[in-house]
């Protein structure tokens, strides 16, 4: 008893040690949790002593060969999850400078304002509509980022939203932009996307930088793969619901035969393949 608890906590913390090395190697690919890298990496280590006994069937544990053997393995499993994780990933932390730098593509979207039309300077429910329809449209792609104050990669700032609220403040433009995805997406769907403010540097040859060199606040909207298909609720009584994904650097909205199809394929109900799609939310959802 008292040999295979010990046993037991030996390999807990060598899986945590072969995870974590395998983790520090591998992390400027894909977010890996520590619990994920533990299991791989027992997994891999197992196949690794399989391989040093088939070597040589004398090889005891603690051979140089055999903890060789085993870390290479474990960094091999670690590191085939993470070649997966990091196609279906979606990555974060990445400073809105870089996605301004980027320019727009299926997982990055620019716009001007979330309330204002900056040709009528009036308050436009349509542009309102805009926003909830491009993060419709990650959440039920591969995930993605909507950056509201920018126009063609030009940070514009939020000034001219601000000028719609009573109080002119990030804390209230979350709020607005909450209650507006709350309202359409719904309360649980709206949880899951992050909303975040960064201040960022106009361009040099900017006109209006020369003249007032301060930075703006350009809001992040972050989204990541929705588990469940997404359906945006009409602006209007009545209107029916509508489902929109990513097509290249646009927002789609698909017919109902159309978006019925996508989602039998995105979010299957067999058991082979719910399994297979499960494994695919768990690694898009794997942090560090």
């Amino acid at each position: 008893m008292w040999a295979t608890a010990t046993a037991l906590v030996l390999v807990l913390i060598v899986a945590w040690f072969f995870g974590s090395v395998a983790k520090w190697l591998l992390r400027h690919r894909a977010r890996l949790n520590t619990t994920t890298c533990m299991v791989l990496s027992i997994l891999g280590t197992a196949v690794g002593l399989f391989i040093a006994g088939a070597i040589d069937h004398r090889m005891n544990v603690w051979h140089p060969v055999t903890i060789v053997l085993g870390l290479a393995s474990s960094i091999v499993a670690v590191g085939a999850y993470a070649m997966v994780a990091a196609r279906l990933q979606v990555p974060t932390g990445i400073p809105v400078a870089e996605l301004l730098a980027s320019g727009e593509s299926e997982r990055v979207e620019f716009k001007s304002t979330a309330r204002v039309n900056l040709h009528t300077k009036q308050r436009d429910v349509a542009m309102e509509t805009v926003i909830v329809k491009t993060v419709a449209a990650f959440l039920n792609s591969d995930g993605g980022n909507l950056l509201i104050g920018v126009d063609d990669g030009t940070p514009l700032g939020l000034d001219a939203d601000f000028t719609t609220l009573r109080h002119p403040d990030a804390d209230r433009f979350e709020l607005f932009l909450r209650d507006l995805l709350t309202a359409t997406l719904g309360q649980s769907t709206a949880a899951e996307v992050g909303i975040s403010f960064e201040q960022v540097a106009r361009p040099a040859g900017d006109a209006e930088a020369s003249a007032s060199p301060t930075d703006v606040l350009v809001c992040r909207v972050e989204c990541t793969p929705s588990p469940r298909p997404v359906y945006l609720r009409g602006m209007k009584n009545n209107a029916l619901p509508e489902f929109w994904v990513r097509a290249g650097n646009s927002s789609r909205q698909l017919s109902v035969d159309q978006a019925a199809e996508y989602v039998m394929h995105r979010w299957p109900l067999g058991a082979g393949r719910a399994l297979a799609a499960q494994v695919r939310a768990a690694v898009r959802f794997s942090s560090v």
